[in-house]
C-alpha cells in the first residue's frame, strides 16, 4: 500500500503499522514524533496499523544550535 511520509509517497507492506513507518524512515527511534492524518501517535500507540494514502509525518529532534 502507499502512504505519505513527510509528504513523499512510500510503498510499504498491507497492514504496515506506525513503527514500520517509522523504521523506514529513520534508523532510531529516540526524538521522535509521529502524527498520522493530522493526529499525534503516542509512541504507546505505535501498533496503530495504517491504511492506504494515510499521511504519516515524522519529526526526529537534532541537537545542535
Amino acid at each position: 500500500m502507499n502512504v505519505f511520509i513527510n509528504d513523499e509517497i512510500a510503498a510499504l507492506d498491507d497492514g504496515a503499522s506506525v513503527a514500520d513507518a517509522v523504521r523506514r524512515f529513520t534508523a532510531h527511534t529516540e526524538g521522535v514524533a509521529v502524527a498520522v492524518n493530522g493526529e499525534v501517535v503516542r509512541r504507546a500507540e505505535w501498533a496503530t496499523r495504517l491504511a492506504a494514502d494515510d499521511r504519516v509525518e515524522i519529526l526526529v529532534a537534532t541537537a545542535g544550535g
